[in-house]
């Protein structure tokens, strides 16, 4: 059985994950603005470039998602900083403490593998 439905699927999933992920950046942006850069050091960065990709991932590229406007490559650094924070950050947590950024994980990378679909400004 066919969808008849499948670009309006992929508009409400890029609406609703970007939607989400953006009341866990703004807060960050905020912070950021207000002069507090307290954050995860990872990788042997800088907490403050830590924090700068975060940003990235949960403001600007939900915001290009959200738009349609090259969604597969917006989706790449969420996908990435998801990935670190529930394989790395929360590694060795339970399921239930890793599970937000495992769910927004995986809808980033389904937007990353299937596109924006026909409702974006790119239009594919």
């Amino acid at each position: 059985m066919k969808s008849k439905y499948p670009y309006l699927a992929l508009l409400i999933l890029r609406v609703g994950i970007s939607g989400l992920m953006l009341t866990h950046g703004i807060p960050k942006l905020q912070n950021l603005i207000n002069g507090n850069t307290e954050f995860s050091g990872l990788f042997g960065l800088p907490p403050i470039v830590n924090l700068i990709i975060t940003i990235l991932a949960e403001v600007l590229c939900p915001l290009l998602i959200i738009i349609g406007l090259r969604a597969r490559i917006a989706s790449i650094l969420p996908v990435m900083v998801m990935a670190v924070a529930a394989f790395v950050v929360h590694g060795a947590d339970p399921i239930d403490v890793k599970e937000k950024a495992l769910l927004y994980l995986i809808g980033f990378l389904t937007i990353l593998l299937a596109g924006p679909g026909k409702y974006g400004i790119d239009k594919k």
